[in-house]
This record gives structure tokens, sequence and C-alpha cells, in this order.
């Protein structure tokens, strides 16, 4: 089992989970370091997930960390259970460790951030869901942030 402040080995990605686009964001643990890699926008789960294996395929991450919206008083949402059946679906597809964090706020300070580097408001938003999850990552790096929960990997496949 990962925890947020305990240091593993590998390449890590996270998503900024979305109903109409999902940003993601890659990092290695080495560095600690987090940047923004790229958005998924489609709505259908089979292109989604097939985007997803094409870049864990291509990353080999070690784990997965997934931003898991809550209210801003911290309670549950509609969204929430939304994250986390995003989460379970990719440890149940992939057999990685999911680690799920807080991700109060992050795509309004990934807004500001974008807004802060110059860039206008059309193109600020085809980056804000990466850099969404690049700040989720990289809370997850900084320990900033206690994982909300961790999904405890699957066990091997029975042959």
């Amino acid at each position: 089992m990962l925890e947020s402040t305990t240091g593993t080995d590998g390449t890590v990605i996270a998503f900024d989970f979305g109903e109409k686009r999902i940003g993601i964001a890659v990092g290695e643990w080495l560095l600690r370091q987090a940047h923004p890699l790229s958005v998924i926008d489609a709505e259908s789960n089979d292109r989604r997930f097939a985007a997803i294996a094409t870049l864990l395929a291509e990353w080999q991450p070690s784990a997965l960390v997934v931003g898991q919206a809550l209210s801003l008083t911290g309670k549950a949402t509609a969204m929430t259970a939304r994250c986390r059946r995003f989460g379970r679906q990719l440890q149940g597809r992939f057999r990685l460790p999911v680690i799920f964090i807080d991700e109060r706020l992050s795509s309004a300070d990934a807004a500001v951030r974008l807004r802060e580097t110059g860039q206008n408001a059309r193109r600020a938003k085809q980056h804000l869901d990466a850099v969404a999850a690049q700040l989720i990552l990289q809370s997850y790096f900084d320990g900033t942030v206690q994982p909300a929960s961790t999904v405890v990997p699957l066990p091997p496949l029975q042959s």
C-alpha cells in the first residue's frame, strides 16, 4: 500500500476526473515533480479507457492518483462517488494501486495559474484539466495532503 508521505520508485500518473474531460499528469518519484501530460476529451468510457491504456503502456506507472472531488466543507458529493468509481475501474482494469487525493479547488487554482502565465481563456481551458491533475499529483508528492483513502491492489489473477 502506498502512503502520501512515503516515497517509492517509478512513475506516477494522476487523473483529474470529470464527466466531460479527464486531465492527466505524470511525475517520477525520484524527482517528486509533476507535469501536465494531456486531456482526454471523450464521453465514451470505451474511448476514455482506450486512451488511458495507451498512456499507461507508454509510461509504465507504479501507481495512479485520482483527485477526489469533495464539497468545500469536505463532505462527499455525487461527484465524489463518480471519482471513486473511476478509481475502482482503473484499479480493476489495470491492476495498479490507486490513491485518492482530496482535490478541492484544484481546478480553480489551475485556472489562476494559467491566467498568470498570460494565456487567454480559450487556450487556458484546453490545458485546465491537465494542470489541475498536475496540482493533484504535486500535492501527493509534497505530502501536503493526506490520501482521502487508498485502494489496496487486487490479488493477482488466477490462471
